[in-house]
């Protein structure tokens, strides 16, 4: 049985080793499968991921009934925790954080300490977005909110940063603009402490403004990039071999 053959039309001309040819087809086909892995992983990850979002949606605890002990910075696992909490605003001790960005506009998010029902401890609860773009003689509208709430929000955990100069804040005119959350001088400023996070309001909850945070997503980028890696290689195995066996080079190049 013949394990050579050639193959011409018109210009084109190609020889074909039928064991070769087996060869390439098994690397190609397992570069591929490769490939097809990396994104089988990836979509895996995300549907873990949603699934465990849906579940602490679904299941939000009470913040109240989370340890004393796991409510600190230090625990990263208290990241992006859904949480439920009951209570009331004290819409006269808001927060400006100055400098958010949302769709190109610069603004403030709102930031208010929401008095819990069953132990009258603060939580600070970031609200969202409201614009900066005012006139001169107008001041940002808060949108308060007085109705006893029950919410869902996500915790987020601050960031390391350095403590703000507490006496530049003037405590007698409210609502007080910072850069950042520096909870020990809003604990100052408040005459009480608030636990050391903030609660970002989930999405179509009462008193909520514009969402301007990024979505919670998890990381597949470095699956997609090995995707494409071993895509890559199989159509640069599939290239070299219709290269090494045929004219198509010659035809490309064209006389000389």
């Amino acid at each position: 049985m013949p394990i050579r053959f050639e193959f011409q039309r018109s210009l084109f001309r190609i020889k074909i080793n039928i064991l070769v040819a087996l060869c390439v087809l098994i690397t190609v086909a397992s570069l591929a499968r490769l490939g097809i892995w990396q994104l089988d992983r990836a979509a895996g990850k995300l549907a873990e991921h949603q699934a465990v979002q849906l579940e602490y949606q679904e299941k939000a605890l009470r913040l109240e009934e989370i340890p004393v002990m796991e409510l600190q910075p230090e625990n990263n696992e208290l990241q992006n925790r859904h949480v439920s909490l009951s209570g009331t605003y004290e819409n006269e001790h808001s927060i400006l954080l100055l400098a958010q960005f949302y769709d190109g506009q610069l603004g403030y998010s709102v930031v208010t300490p929401l008095r819990l029902e069953s132990n009258q401890q603060l939580v600070l609860v970031n609200r969202g977005w409201i614009t900066a773009v005012l006139r001169t003689d107008s001041q940002p509208n808060l949108q308060p909110y007085h109705e006893p709430v029950a919410i869902t929000g996500q915790i987020h955990l601050p960031e390391p940063r350095p403590r703000a100069y507490a006496e530049q804040l003037d405590s007698s005119t409210w609502p007080l603009r910072m850069r950042y959350l520096d909870f020990m001088t809003i604990n100052e400023k408040l005459g009480e402490p608030v636990f050391p996070f903030e609660v970002r309001l989930a999405d179509t909850q009462p008193s909520g403004l514009i969402r301007h945070w990024p979505a919670v997503h998890i990381n597949i980028n470095q699956n997609l990039s090995y995707a494409m890696q071993w895509f890559a290689l199989a159509l640069l195995v599939s290239l070299v071999s219709l290269l090494a066996s045929s004219n198509l080079w010659s035809l490309i190049r064209g006389p000389r």
